[in-house]
């Protein structure tokens, strides 16, 4: 469906329409910009160092720290085997889906906000994420596919973590092991 099949043509003919609309360039570029690792990876140390402080311990960390760690070693492969071409000016580039800075979005403010544990975080990261996803979009940096199908390995990235995170969350709760 990355590089051919019957979503392609739709996929192109809505990037199109979003990269050239009303949609102003320095506000996308913005938020094209906060899925850069440079900019997610300090607000994810920021919410490890808050939720290993609030739980007093390591696990909570360990596992975001992991998880986040698997997104790269998860796309990169996945970009170099599929080998879409990226939309234009970049089209001669190939290597775009799924998109490594939605990804790297997805999951680092999706960890936050599980390890926040507020719906308001929950909120606010899907919204930051659709803005994230629009501004790649509308810059010419990725299709829209690029960033559904980053989303989706996202969801499955945080569905592992949230598992774990609510089992350790049950054992420190209640004092010993649950089955």
């Amino acid at each position: 469906m990355a590089s051919d099949g019957p979503l392609l043509g739709p996929d192109e003919r809505l990037g199109n329409a979003i990269r050239t609309s009303a949609i102003p360039a320095g506000p996308a570029e913005f938020f094209a910009d906060l899925g850069n690792p440079q900019v997610a990876l300090p607000a994810l140390a920021a919410a490890l160092a808050y939720a290993s402080w609030r739980t007093r311990t390591w696990l909570p960390a360990a596992t975001a720290a992991l998880t986040m760690a698997l997104v790269p070693a998860l796309v990169a492969p996945l970009q170099a085997g599929l080998d879409r071409p990226g939309p234009p000016p970049m089209s001669p580039e190939t290597g775009f889906y799924p998109s490594g800075h939605a990804a790297t979005a997805a999951v680092a403010y999706g960890l936050c906000a599980l390890l926040l544990r507020r719906r308001e975080t929950a909120y606010g990261c899907v919204l930051l994420n659709a803005a994230v996803g629009l501004g790649l979009v509308r810059q010419g940096y990725h299709w829209p596919v690029d960033v559904v199908g980053s989303w989706c390995l996202a969801a499955m990235l945080l569905y592992a973590a949230a598992f774990v995170l609510s089992r350790s969350t049950r054992r420190s709760s209640s004092g010993t092991p649950s089955c």
